[in-house]
């Protein structure tokens, strides 16, 4: 199916106590270029999605951003330092004693001093986390595709209608080069008749003139070739694989031909729809700068 380069996907999920939110978005590039923004304690996550996303994605200036937020206290560990406590308790109790003060001492104030606690990170598990992440970019990259889809598949049927166009601007430059030969025949006959007067006109002479200008001008071979790039075009349009490159060389051949019928052309009739035949061209390689 043909895709846009075009696109976004945004997903989120809470996964093993964390809420993760991935977001996809890409525009027009000749190659597949990825740039990713991700939260620094995760940063060995973004060569992963890298090599993901090529698979899924063959073109396009990619940009992925992942927020990564624990909302349970499940990567952390929080350790008591039993010795460091029973020391307080000991310093705390022998100058009560010494002093003769009361002994209200309870836990509260105990957790109040410092090094009681020590709260730690738990080490993180690379795999456990990047599996959740890629569930999350796995959902986002599908609305992605879906987006490009869409966008898609209006392209294509802009690109055929044109190309419906462009099939008819050459059927009508066949119909008039025979027309545009016959014309200068006469043209050249009348001119000849007002130059030589009543001399004898060289019928030979004037045929062969006549032959030379219709095979300087023919472009019988060129309105061929379009009409088989036009083929062409329908059947890459058709195809369920990436082909915006294939497609751009394809619409510089249209370009080709269409200029050498453009240099060809004696009769003005013909040159006008060569404009015209060079505009919707123009459409289209405007359209296919888009296309996977």
């Amino acid at each position: 199916m043909i895709k846009s380069m075009t696109g976004f996907g945004r997903a989120e999920e809470i996964i093993e106590g964390r809420d993760i939110i991935v977001e996809i978005r890409s525009v027009n590039h000749r190659y597949y270029e990825f740039s990713a923004r991700v939260p620094r304690a995760y940063g060995y996550i973004e060569e992963k999605l890298k090599s993901y996303l090529n698979g899924r994605i063959s073109r396009g200036k990619v940009e992925v951003s992942v927020s990564i937020t624990a909302i349970e206290a499940a990567d952390t560990q929080i350790e008591i330092n039993k010795a460091v406590a029973k020391g307080y308790v000991d310093a705390l109790r022998s100058v009560g004693e010494e002093l003769g003060l009361e002994d209200d001492l309870t836990l509260s104030q105990l957790v109040r001093l410092p090094d009681v606690f020590t709260v730690r990170k738990a080490a993180d598990d690379e795999e456990l986390i990047w599996n959740s992440v890629r569930t999350v970019a796995d959902e986002a990259v599908s609305r992605f595709i879906a987006m490009r889809e869409t966008e898609g598949l209006k392209m294509k049927e802009d690109v055929l209608e044109r190309a419906d166009i462009i099939e008819r601007l050459v059927d009508e430059v066949e119909s008039l080069s025979p027309i545009s030969a016959e014309n200068y025949r006469n043209k050249l006959y009348a001119r000849l008749c007002e130059v030589l007067a009543d001399k004898n006109i060289d019928e030979q002479r004037l045929v062969t003139e006549a032959a030379i200008f219709a095979d300087k001008t023919a472009v019988a071979e060129e309105t061929v070739r379009l009409k088989s790039h036009i083929r062409q075009l329908r059947d890459m349009l058709s195809l369920n694989e990436p082909v915006g490159r294939k497609l751009d060389f394809l619409i510089q051949e249209f370009n080709r031909e269409a200029n050498t019928i453009g240099s060809k052309a004696q009769d003005i009739a013909v040159t006008k729809i060569v404009v015209d035949l060079k505009s919707e061209i123009e459409k289209i390689r405007e359209q296919i700068q888009n296309i996977e």
